[in-house]
């Protein structure tokens, strides 16, 4: 089963209404891809399972660090979590400094 590692999105069940008003359950896959994307505090590329829809709302919103900052812990994968505490202690780092 596919799922975002950021925003969490994963497969929905759906129904699908005939003109007869039959319903047919069916699965909506959500369009996951294997992207490296870079992170301008660590100054690296990090690996993650990101559904494009996450690309764009990414872009959107001010870029990759600014983006897994805003995001809530619970929707974040372990590894996601990860590089969110990375950049964290990262930014903290630089302020110390």
């Amino acid at each position: 089963m596919s799922r975002c590692e950021i925003t969490g999105k994963c497969t929905v069940v759906k129904n699908l209404v005939s003109h007869s008003n039959i319903k047919t359950k069916s699965t909506a896959l959500p369009n996951v891809q294997r992207k490296r994307i870079f992170s301008n505090t660590l100054n690296q590329m990090v690996r993650l399972y990101v559904a494009t829809s996450t690309i764009r709302d990414m872009e959107h919103g001010g870029g990759f660090d600014a983006f897994i900052l805003s995001q809530n812990d619970g929707t974040l994968s372990k590894r996601a979590m990860e590089v969110k505490t990375r950049i964290r202690r990262k930014m903290a780092a630089k302020k110390k400094a």
